[in-house]
């Protein structure tokens, strides 16, 4: 039985696209549904200009305090867009929480499936940033291999027209 959905968003150009089938699952099921973001740690290029432009206390503040707090402000983005896009308060009622959470996209991912007690595991095909000659993102890929729940991939739209027959 379904009781409980994880929606994995990249929150690109086709995360309303996929978010409407995380939807439509959730009230086929009458399923609790969870929406969770990975954003990747900084690279090294970006750590290294910090660390040449600010002392050791003040990178430590901005690691603890600077990157919950930009993690906050898109959880709150993300669920203002929610109510903005979905019309209906009832499809609003279904996202019980929204997480923003920093690391690798995958693991941070399937710790949230196993947080949340996902039945199901929702994500589109793609990232925005993939190629279109790129079957199947890497994150998606890792999450078709290393999922202990039952996956529901979406392939994105811009993709469905180029299937060679």
């Amino acid at each position: 039985m379904i009781r409980s959905l994880l929606y994995a968003s990249d929150l690109g150009v086709y995360a309303p696209f996929v978010m409407q089938h995380a939807l439509a699952l959730a009230r086929t099921f009458d399923a609790s549904l969870y929406v969770v973001h990975a954003v990747e740690p900084m690279g090294q290029f970006a750590e290294s200009l910090l660390q040449s432009y600010l002392d050791e206390r003040t990178l430590d503040q901005l690691h603890n305090q600077g990157v919950n707090t930009v993690l906050a402000n898109i959880e709150q983005r993300v669920l203002e867009n929610f109510r903005e896009e979905l019309g209906e308060p009832a499809d609003l009622a279904l996202i019980k929480a929204v997480r923003v959470r920093q690391g690798d996209p995958a693991q941070v991912i399937l710790d949230q499936v196993e947080r949340v007690q996902a039945d199901l595991l929702i994500f589109g095909s793609h990232s925005q940033g993939a190629g279109v000659d790129v079957p199947i993102g890497r994150t998606a890929v890792r999450l078709l291999q290393l999922s202990t729940v039952p996956v529901y991939m979406v392939p994105l739209s811009q993709h469905l027209g180029r299937r060679k027959v």
